[in-house]
């Protein structure tokens, strides 16, 4: 009897150990909670399939493998880099010409600011099989819409390759740095408004329309920067702190055939942003978004091609400030699919191509957070919406004409969906509080799962013997009535009789939200981290 007491002893006291591990910040910032992810997949446009870049471990050598959105299963490998001692370093990222018959592969990538990077690129011929070396350390190459040439950014001019021919033509001459940047934005740009590439082609591949950026009065800054030599070097920069000078912007059409440009006549503006420029479906019409430097006031405006005359098809206002996004989105007949806030959420919106209001599509109090595309052929909307309340994210499908919405997800928490190019499967990632992301392939029609792809159990039940404690959400209500999410982590043996230290955690940049069901990030763990020593943990965001 006595022996089988010291067992159950024995056994509950491992059990206690087990159950009582603690987490060490080794783990958190080791990866030992890594989740499993599906990496970065391209969703081709003229097949219903997506590509993938792999790295084969046991060869040390990458692939870009294409797959089938149907079956998920392998259709072919498009290129291999054991085939091309060129790609022995490996792929750091690719990018596919409208028919999807050449890819450009950047390798030797050297980063600038948070989203720009310089990189050499090899142009690969998918039906001849032929790798070529055609540019060296540039910026945001990009094949015109036939294929035929590549426009791309050095040194602060732009250019345009041939590629029969291999010829190149400078676009523009005046780039210096510090003081004229063409094709490619500057650092508030880049910062502020979440894009790089300043240029884009016509629809006919006849014209090229660019920003340009004239820094010259823009106070400069100066940092070390510590590379791997003995002693930092100094970096100056254009940099302009609030209430300084920004760069002057103005937009240019330049002429392929004529080798000429036009300015366009933005004379009624005064210290402003463009703040995104893209050509419309039409291949004489090209958009520009206009936005005061308060960022409360945005014009959307079409420009002619041959005349660079500009007229205002839509204005948007707002007394906060007016959100960019790239949601427009260009129907075949030039109508177009906007997103928009002035019903006080972010909701779609069409409109014809003279900017007349067409329909609003979505409605209610909740918001859009995000436009995932729109199905021509079933003239369907696809997006993701806050509408089972604001910690949670779904995934909806809904007509041009704001009918037959269909709710897609079907799990409580925070669903993000990839689409197939004809619309008819998503793949969806959902995770929440508790459960670590579970990828799946699901029916576009309904949001049935036809297959899980990845339910990362095995990091599920590894963080069982952690017994870690619950996230608590709840809503915190101001002096002034204000409701704010907020969530809250306490100890396991929390004594509500006892007095805790307490970490509150806080960010609340625009847009940005910290109370959301989904599953833990290593901020999480750490905080998990500092419950099991006797703190508790609360974050609140604010009303933004």
């Amino acid at each position: 009897m006595k022996s089988k007491s010291i067992l159950v002893f024995l056994l509950l006291s491992a059990w206690v150990t087990v159950a009582q591990q603690k987490i060490s910040v080794e783990e958190i910032y080791g990866g030992a909670f890594r989740a499993e992810n599906m990496e970065e997949l391209f969703a081709m446009k003229n097949t219903n399939q997506y590509a993938v870049l792999n790295f084969d471990r046991s060869t040390r050598s990458m692939q870009i493998d294409l797959h089938d959105f149907a079956t998920l299963q392998k259709v072919a490998t498009i290129i291999d880099t054991k085939k091309f001692p060129e790609l022995a370093n490996g792929i750091d990222s690719f990018v596919f010409s409208a028919d999807e018959k050449q890819l450009l592969l950047a390798i030797n990538t050297n980063p600038i600011f948070r989203h720009s990077f310089t990189a050499d690129y090899f142009l690969y011929n998918l039906s001849t099989q032929k790798l070529t070396k055609v540019l060296e350390q540039v910026q945001e190459p990009t094949f015109s819409p036939d294929g035929s040439k590549i426009g791309f950014a050095k040194a602060n001019n732009l250019y345009i390759l041939d590629i029969a021919s291999g010829k190149t033509t400078q676009v523009t001459t005046d780039g210096k740095k510090n003081s004229i940047i063409n094709g490619i934005t500057d650092w508030v740009y880049e910062e502020e408004f979440a894009f790089v590439r300043a240029y884009d082609w016509s629809a006919d591949s006849k014209k090229l329309a660019y920003i340009r950026f004239d820094e010259t009065a823009v106070p400069e800054f100066s940092m070390n920067v510590f590379k791997k030599d003995l002693y930092p070097t100094v970096e100056t920069f254009k940099y302009p702190k609030a209430g300084e000078k920004n760069a002057l912007v103005s937009l240019h059409i330049y002429d392929v055939t004529s080798n000429a440009a036009k300015t366009v006549n933005l004379s009624n503006y005064n210290d402003f942003y463009i703040a995104r420029m893209k050509w419309t479906n039409d291949a004489n019409v090209l958009s520009a978004q206009v936005l005061n430097r308060h960022q409360d006031n945005l014009d959307l405006l079409f420009v002619d091609g041959n005349t660079a005359t500009a007229k205002v098809v839509l204005n948007e206002k707002d007394k906060a400030y007016v959100d960019v996004t790239d949601n427009l989105t260009f129907l075949k007949d030039n109508s177009f699919i906007w997103t928009s806030e002035k019903d006080g959420y972010n909701h779609i919106y069409l409109y014809d191509k003279t900017g007349k209001l067409k329909n609003q599509i979505t409605k209610g109090p909740w918001e859009v957070t995000a436009y995932y595309g729109f199905d021509e052929k079933a003239k369907t909307v696809f997006y993701q919406s806050v509408e089972q309340g604001s910690i949670l994210r779904d995934v909806y499908r809904i007509g041009l004409d704001g009918k037959n919405k269909v709710k897609l997800s079907n799990q409580v928490g925070t669903n993000n969906a990839t689409f197939s190019p004809n619309f008819q499967y998503f793949i969806n990632s959902y995770s929440s509080v508790s459960q670590p992301t579970i990828h799946t392939l699901n029916n576009a029609k309904d949001g049935k799962v036809i297959q899980t792809i990845i339910d990362n159990k095995a990091l599920a039940e590894k963080v069982k013997k952690y017994d870690l404690p619950t996230k608590e959400f709840f809503e915190l209500t101001t002096e002034k009535g204000h409701k704010l999410n907020a969530w809250m982590i306490k100890p396991k043996d929390f004594d509500a009789t006892k007095k805790y230290p307490v970490f509150m955690y806080q960010y609340s940049g625009p847009g940005s939200q910290q109370v959301a069901n989904q599953w833990l990030n290593s901020n999480d763990y750490w905080f998990m981290m500092l419950s099991q020593q006797g703190y508790i943990v609360a974050c609140v965001d604010g009303r933004g």
